[in-house]
């Protein structure tokens, strides 16, 4: 009984992973699921094209530090990705990180690699199988020697903010206290300054626990070394942001930079530079404005505002590269930049190939060189590097792939969703397709935390459009594509909207002709896990299949494992009446009910999620097994050796993706055809 209501939950067992019995359950329904998915049409046929896809020659963006170069790149013939330095542009290569030797069996991952700025010394995380909780350790580049004396565990949110001279840094760290339990763990997140050389168990403390598990604490330190900054995230709606100048020196105390007004929720990025801080916010304007603000007058009234809110596009970040204010905007859920001066005047908008999303902008803010990337649904990504006072552009990296995107299109629509609000969508087919209800269609979706659907390409989604099919992407309600009340609008009280967005997004896919409902599969992963799940519940007339990745199901009690308490703030609590409430209706583990045609459902899990607990998935798999009135088959697939974001070698990802592609493609009456590789694709350039 909560709050007075009965509350159904007939598989509890199955929370408990280290229970003899769950993990023989466990078992027979992963050998149950792998059997029938190895004996699926076409499944080899697609395994083969997505190793096509994926084995390839990449190359990321570099990073400048000190004289060396840093970046990472994906060879066609190993594993992971491997990190690299290099002696100025054009030096010789060397390893940095090569996370393919570190183990033999890949358990071993590379979750984060932080050179100093002079390029010295880099810290780098490692975690086993994937999962978010890593160790901390430092490198001397030039020699390739570990440190023996600056190992640092507890390091799942540590981003080290480095000194200017290198010899240390501040970051967050985690008590690995056993007996604090994992829900309880970031309350207890504290910031340290770790000086190279010393007992990291005695680094000093710089900012204490915040005691609340719902928060998020982490440092920044401006380039020149001066301010020290520590951000507290209650979500992704409201930050504070605590300062300190460190000329007055180490005793100095925090000081309250800025904070939402009483009764209110704004969320605050900040960067210093050259005696200014730069504020981007939400306050008052939930398509965000740019401020500058003088750290010698620094109250909220004397702010200047450089970049105002506009009417028709969200501002979703800025950067400063070569004195100048990179400003990338959402226009309709695509990228728009717009280079400017540290005044605010804009200069020019840098032009791109059509409807993508543009990332990264690497490089430093007195540097004039800086690159970014470029995507689209049917355009892998290409890197350039670009002269940002001039905005002369050169390719540096053109990703080759073994395809013809020629006879594919991506286009926009805008359909209403239940309660007449305008959703956008975007679409990506063959330019020859018939709107007569035929086309197999994924239907994908995220919309929560603040998160942008923008386009990009995906292996993935192009086998799928290889097999006629159609890939439909709505920008959800929860997400961040249309400003902040875009994004509360699709959360606590209000998250049902996000659900009716989806599910009116199917509707208008069946009504316009592109599809219908025994030819629609549902696809989403963690938030959109729950999205998949609380749509095949709530419309189970509406799909075929679903596909549904390491996902949240019970959310009456999501909030007790993994990270769930961090998430309090985007979807409540079960603690609170008026929470309980509103998750209980939608909880989609607690509306499965007896003797309902339910679609085909592909559970996909994974056995070291340390941030949504496989709990979800066990209790959900285990609930459809009992109630489902279809034939359509209900697996759990789960795998071994991975974390939330799967395991991080190639051939597990093909595995799994070839597992889920011939899943959804059988349920659609789809038999999965070769696919010859086209051969008039251009070389891949590298530098």
């Amino acid at each position: 009984m909560i709050h007075g209501v009965r509350v159904q939950d007939p598989y509890r067992w199955l929370e408990d992973e280290k229970s003899q019995e769950v993990r023989a359950w466990t078992r027979a329904m992963d050998g149950h699921a792998r059997k029938r998915l190895a004996a699926l049409p076409g499944r080899d046929t697609l395994a083969r094209r997505l190793a096509e896809l994926s084995y390839v020659e990449s190359v990321g963006a570099p990073q400048r530090r000190g004289a060396r170069f840093f970046f990472e790149r994906q060879h066609k013939d190993k594993e992971k990705r491997v990190y690299y330095f290099r002696q100025g542009e054009k030096g010789p290569i060397k390893v940095l990180l090569d996370p393919n030797t570190m183990s033999k069996d890949g358990s071993v991952s590379v979750l984060g690699v932080f050179p100093d700025f002079q390029g010295r010394r880099a810290a780098y995380k490692l975690s086993q199988n994937n999962a978010d909780e890593s160790t901390l350790f430092v490198m001397d580049v030039g020699t390739g020697k570990v440190s023996d004396r600056d190992t640092i565990g507890g390091a799942k949110y540590a981003h080290p903010a480095w000194t200017p001279d290198g010899k240390g840094f501040y970051y967050t760290r985690l008590p690995v206290d056993p007996s604090i339990p994992a829900a309880d763990r970031p309350g207890h997140a504290e910031v340290y300054f770790h000086r190279l050389g010393t007992d990291p168990a005695k680094d000093p403390l710089v900012h204490p626990k915040t005691g609340d598990s719902r928060t998020f604490l982490w440092p920044e330190l401006s380039r020149d070394g001066r301010y020290l900054f520590v951000y507290k995230a209650t979500g992704w709606s409201n930050t504070e942001i605590f300062w300190k100048d460190l000329k007055a020196g180490p005793r100095a105390a925090f000081q309250p930079f800025v904070a939402p007004p009483a009764g209110t929720q704004a969320l605050y990025d900040l960067y210093a530079w050259k005696g200014w801080f730069y504020v981007m916010t939400n306050e008052g304007s939930p398509r965000y404005r740019l401020f500058r603000a003088d750290p010698r007058r620094p109250a909220r009234d004397k702010w200047q505002e450089i970049v105002p809110e506009q009417t028709d596009a969200v501002l979703s970040s800025f950067a400063i590269r070569g004195g100048r204010l990179v400003l990338q905007y959402l226009r309709n859920a695509s990228t728009e930049v717009r280079i400017a001066t540290l005044e605010g005047k804009v200069l020019r908008q840098v032009a791109f190939p059509g409807i993508g999303t543009a990332t990264q902008w690497k490089g430093n803010p007195e540097d004039d060189t800086a690159y970014y990337a470029f995507t689209s649904f049917t355009r892998p990504t290409t890197i350039y590097r670009t002269s940002v006072s001039k905005g002369d552009r050169s390719v540096y990296f053109q990703l080759s792939l073994p395809l013809d995107p020629e006879p594919y299109q991506v286009s926009q629509v805008f359909y209403p969703s239940k309660d007449g609000t305008k959703v956008s969508m975007f679409l990506v087919h063959r330019k020859d397709l018939r709107r007569d209800g035929s086309s197999p269609t994924m239907l994908y979706g995220y919309g929560g935390f603040n998160v942008n659907l923008t386009p990009y390409f995906s292996a993935s989604f192009f086998a799928w459009l290889e097999q006629g099919g159609l890939v439909a992407i709505p920008n959800l309600r929860g997400g961040g594509e249309y400003g902040e009340a875009w994004h509360r609008a699709g959360m606590l009280l209000q998250k049902q909207n996000t659900f009716d967005d989806f599910i009116a997004a199917a509707r208008f896919l069946v009504k316009e002709g592109y599809s219908r409902p025994e030819r629609i599969a549902i696809r989403g992963g963690s938030n959109g896990g729950l999205l998949v799940g609380a749509a095949m519940v709530q419309a189970p007339d509406l799909f075929r299949a679903v596909a549904c990745h390491v996902p949240l199901l019970d959310m009456v009690r999501y909030h007790k494992f993994g990270s769930g308490r961090t998430w309090i703030a985007e979807y409540g609590s079960a603690e609170d009446p008026a929470q309980f409430k509103a998750l209980h209706a939608y909880s989609p583990y607690h509306h499965v009910v007896k003797g309902t045609a339910y679609p085909a459902l592909l559970m996909l899990s994974a056995d070291s999620d340390d941030r949504v607990d496989p709990m979800h998935a066990r209790k959900f798999t285990a609930a459809l097994r009992w109630a489902s009135a279809s034939p359509q088959p209900v697996l759990l697939r789960v795998e071994e050796k991975a974390g939330h974001g799967g395991g991080d070698m190639i051939k597990k990802t093909v595995a799994r993706t070839a597992d889920e592609m011939a899943f959804l493609l059988a349920q659609l009456g789809v038999v999965p055809k070769a696919i010859l590789p086209a051969t008039g694709a251009p070389p891949t350039k590298t530098p």
